[in-house]
């Protein structure tokens, strides 16, 4: 990946913003963990760092802590875990403690290990680095961390890496479960595209057309590879990389998570919250988003074959949404909603722009036969079954997850299109 080409080519962007990112290098080719010191070494990475791993990622990434110490490194500290699969609050603090007074901290491994990692760099002003494992989600070259607190998952500013590396050997050797989730989570991106533009046309909000740009290459890339994605090959792990980090640059150019995370990103979270509230484990992120992506876009198809509404005011049923998100979540949940995503968005307004949205998402989004296609090719799970979620919560999620962000989506102004 070109990085330095990437950035020249978003100077003077017609947007008006300025894109800048943080990310300095990323690598990934064969045997690169034993070079992974050396690669720190040219981004000038500081000395004296903590390691964090689980298990799994520590073993799978044989020769990398070595390699580390041999380029002149000093890992003064090691938090291994045994799997961590959730980012939790508690194991953000716990990195904050265990990297005081070290220059910075590297993340092996993917995921959840990433996220408590980037954040707990950010809160600490230090240096953060990655050696991914697995292309099994799309947030390596992110700025935001999805963090869990007491059930609740909220984005958080975070610490964009410096140094992003993987060895492909590494990657086309995950197992192929991580692999199909890693494609779950890219296949997402036609409803974020698709939900950035109608916001965009709905409130005037910030959207830059060259950074969707990005993710619709990443799109285009993953989907190319979708027959490829399960086996054990090492051009198609190492483009298949390639196409997760260029959707974390994305957001992270354009400053915000609308590049990468729409709807289907938010009802993953509502289902995790809820099944962590009932005290149940969850399925990997990718896997969630590869469902709710089946199951957001057939909704979408279907609205946006309407060609006029007439729309009605926002009036939630408050009551029945606090009920359903129950003890512990309605309250943070309310917090989102104060003031609502869609205050200033009047009826009038939105059958005015209707047109001009129907034919911006209809854009973006893929014919539904097209995408199962495409998903089953890769080995992604498209039902509520595949990830164990059941029936009650798969409608819960598509009805109430809305009211978990303050963000416009087609979801959120479904109640308002008086379809």
């Amino acid at each position: 990946m070109d990085l330095k080409e990437i950035t020249e080519s978003l100077r003077g962007c017609a947007c008006g913003r300025e894109h800048t990112t943080d990310v300095k290098a990323v690598v990934a080719f064969s045997g690169l963990a034993h070079s992974a010191g050396e690669m720190l070494a040219e981004n000038a990475f500081p000395k004296e760092i903590l390691l964090v791993a689980d298990r799994n990622t520590l073993a799978a990434a044989q020769g990398v802590a070595e390699s580390v110490e041999r380029a002149g490194f000093l890992i003064k500290r090691r938090l291994v875990y045994p799997d961590l699969r959730k980012a939790e609050a508690g194991d953000v603090e716990k990195v904050e403690l265990e990297s005081a007074g070290l220059g910075g901290i590297l993340s092996v491994g993917t995921g959840s290990l990433n996220d408590i990692c980037r954040l707990a760099a950010y809160r600490r002003g230090l240096a953060f680095a990655i050696f991914a494992t697995a292309p099994s989600m799309d947030g390596f070259a992110s700025d935001t961390s999805p963090i869990t607190a007491n059930n609740f998952k909220l984005t958080l500013q975070a610490r964009q890496p410096s140094v992003i590396m993987a060895d492909t050997k590494i990657l086309a050797a995950a197992p192929a479960h991580l692999k199909s989730a890693g494609f779950g989570d890219m296949i997402g991106k036609f409803i974020a595209l698709a939900d950035w533009r109608a916001a965009a046309i709905a409130t005037g909000e910030y959207y830059c057309p060259d950074i969707a740009a990005i993710t619709r290459q990443a799109l285009a890339k993953i989907c190319a590879l979708a027959s490829s994605v399960t086996l054990d090959d090492e051009i198609a792990a190492g483009e298949m990389f390639e196409a997760l980090v260029l959707t974390g640059l994305a957001m992270g150019f354009a400053r915000t998570v609308r590049p990468a995370s729409g709807a289907e990103h938010v009802v993953s979270h509502f289902w995790e919250c809820k099944k962590l509230q009932a005290g149940l484990d969850s399925d990997f992120h990718g896997k969630k988003v590869g469902v709710a992506t089946a199951a957001v876009n057939d909704i979408y198809l279907k609205m946006l074959r309407n060609e006029s509404i007439e729309p009605l005011p926002d009036e939630p049923d408050w009551p029945r949404i606090r009920e359903v998100y129950g003890p512990g979540l309605a309250e943070e949940m309310m917090k989102q909603n104060t003031p609502s995503a869609t205050e200033g968005i009047t009826s009038a307004r939105l059958k005015e722009k209707w047109p001009e949205i129907r034919d911006a998402a209809r854009g973006e989004l893929p014919e539904q036969s097209q995408l199962l296609g495409l998903m089953r090719a890769a080995g992604a799970s498209v039902s509520a079954r595949e990830i164990d979620v059941d029936n009650t919560l798969y409608e819960q999620g598509l009805a109430y997850s809305p009211y978990m962000r303050r963000r416009v989506t087609l979801l959120r102004l479904r109640p308002m299109l008086g379809l």
